[in-house]
């Protein structure tokens, strides 16, 4: 796999309901975006180096459903599902996200689970060939938002976009 450059995603809170996520990526932004999108790709990166990500569906269009689920190191499964509201490719997705409580089967989730749901605007920016790809997470409050920040998301979402830019990279390399 290609090295990945040594920056670390920087979070940032912009205000007492969101938490904001930014990461720069040796990689264009149609790459980095493919990555994100693709469900064979988004396999082999979303649970970062914390289990295998078992199960991934992906309904790119608005009004779009998607869901990750993953079989942790430890052997139990975690999943998130949500909806698509806005896609411009390449540039921008706004989208719900959703944290299943265990157990939780693909037919016993619907859109009515993303009610009060985080949403995520995630936008892909480039300049001279590099990505800085944002996500702007906003919540409903500021306890949801610092379970979010407690639950430990950072060390996972570090090692994730550690390896969707090697992907984003060998992308380039095809």
């Amino acid at each position: 796999m290609p090295e990945t450059t040594s920056k670390k995603a920087k979070i940032t809170l912009p205000s007492d309901e969101q938490i904001l996520i930014t990461r720069e990526f040796d990689a264009p932004k149609h790459l980095v975006y493919r990555a994100y999108t693709t469900p064979e790709l988004v396999r082999r990166w979303w649970s970062g180096h914390r289990g295998t990500t078992t199960d991934v569906e992906i309904d790119l269009r608005v009004g779009g459903r998607w869901r990750y689920v993953i079989t942790a190191n430890g052997g139990f499964q975690v999943a998130f599902h949500g909806e698509y509201r806005e896609i411009v490719p390449d540039e921008r997705l706004v989208m719900t996200e959703v944290f299943e409580q265990p157990g939780t089967e693909a037919s016993d989730v619907d859109a009515a689970d993303d009610a009060g749901a985080p949403v995520n605007t995630i936008t892909f920016t480039e300049v001279d060939g590099r990505t800085t790809l944002s996500i702007l997470v906003q919540t409903s409050g500021k306890e949801l938002r610092d379970t979010i920040l407690g639950s430990g998301m950072e060390i996972g979402m570090q090692e994730q976009m550690n390896v969707l830019e090697e992907i984003a990279i060998s992308l380039a390399a095809e």
